[in-house]
């Protein structure tokens, strides 16, 4: 092998990445704006859910029960009647529309047990069972402190001291900015690698270079290193400009160290593409061979969901995928700043699974030129 052609054929990478457009704002979206609109959008919390409420009573219980929906949780709850209530929520205006009977200051003096009716838009799945929540414990809270006079917590035989760790606040973005970029950098380095792969041979570059003294090794080896450097010098950008620059999250552990995990994880996943890129004859064939590798293994590496939560044959399958150890080795030094002897099976294993890798798309590609010649 000569590293001269290995670099040259990288360089030779990079200069047709460039003059692919599509390519290059393919790069900056998922590293700036894919990311941004992942960790802000859709929130697992109620946020700003607009309510309705149809006051019949008149009372003071029924305004105190209005006053105690507010922001950040709920919209400042606007006052309708029942021939509305049904239009703005058939519309869509809000989420939920409670409706306060007549008299239900009265019963509840009076140690009734009066109903009140909650309307849900179960179509907006993420705050309706939450809301719905709220707004009950909301309720009982107001009604209990209207009755008994004053407000009191109960007391529990038991003192819980609840310290909570990584991320005080329970931030959602600090969590799904970082999941989304180690997702994205999957992602990126196996579209890069394949795509590249794919569209020599559809322009038909590939024959050059079976005529040029240079070996199947060398011409892979500069696609992984090329598209592996984009990818990691956009993952970094990212991580400092975005993630933590404008998201806010906090970067407890070291960069360097989460930089040399992610390029192990690059050469295990640009292998992966080379792989991809060769059973692919096309590009369409290859988007969606891509889908049916992408989405296991993003769904099933414990970015999504905790690995916990799995069944056991599916978290041991798993562990033979690069990006369930890079997830692992991800959140150990960004969100709880672990140094190398901590991460170090993570490491292992991504260099393990990236030989691995390697070897098989090495030998699949010799196949495929071979079939060329």
């Amino acid at each position: 092998m000569s590293a001269a052609n290995v670099v040259h054929l990288g360089v030779k990478e990079l200069r047709s990445l460039a003059r692919d457009p599509i390519m290059i704002v393919l790069v900056v979206y998922v590293f700036t704006v894919a990311i941004y609109a992942f960790a802000t959008a859709m929130p697992d919390t109620l946020h700003n859910a607009p309510i309705a409420i149809v006051d019949e009573d008149r009372s003071q219980l029924s305004a105190e029960i209005a006053d105690a929906f507010y922001p950040p949780l709920f919209l400042t709850p606007r006052l309708t009647t029942f021939a509305e209530m049904d239009a703005r929520m058939d519309a869509g205006v809000d989420t939920f529309a409670l409706l306060i009977p007549p008299g239900f200051q009265r019963d509840v003096l009076a140690g009734r047990s009066p109903g009140l009716l909650l309307n849900v838009d179960a179509t907006r799945m993420t705050q309706a069972f939450a809301g719905s929540g709220y707004i009950q414990e909301i309720v009982n809270g107001e009604i209990r402190a209207f009755v008994q006079r004053h407000r009191s917590a109960a007391s529990s035989p038991v003192d819980l001291a609840l310290r909570v760790r990584f991320n005080p606040q329970a931030n959602k973005s600090w969590f799904s900015a970082v999941m989304e970029l180690i997702n994205n950098i999957t992602m990126l380095s196996i579209v890069l690698t394949g795509a590249a792969l794919i569209r020599e041979r559809e322009h038909g570059t590939v024959e050059h270079l079976l005529v040029m003294p240079v070996t199947p090794f060398e011409i892979m080896a500069g696609k992984v290193w090329a598209m592996a450097l984009v990818v990691l010098v956009g993952s970094v950008l990212s991580l400092v400009f975005v993630v933590h620059g404008v998201l806010g999250v906090p970067i407890e552990g070291s960069v360097p160290l989460f930089v040399a995990g992610t390029a192990l994880h690059l050469f295990a996943t640009t292998s992966l593409g080379i792989f991809l890129g060769t059973v692919a004859r096309s590009m369409p064939q290859f988007g969606l061979l891509l889908m049916l590798v992408l989405l296991p293994l993003q769904i099933l590496s414990g970015s999504v969901t905790p690995r916990e939560s799995m069944p056991g044959f599916i978290r041991f399958i798993m562990l033979a995928a690069p990006n369930t150890h890079f997830v692992l080795l991800a959140q150990a030094i960004l969100y709880r700043g672990a140094g190398l002897e901590v991460v170090w099976p993570q490491f292992v294993s991504l260099a393990v699974i990236g030989t691995v890798l390697f070897s098989l798309s090495l030998a699949r590609f010799r196949k495929t030129i071979g079939t060329m010649v």
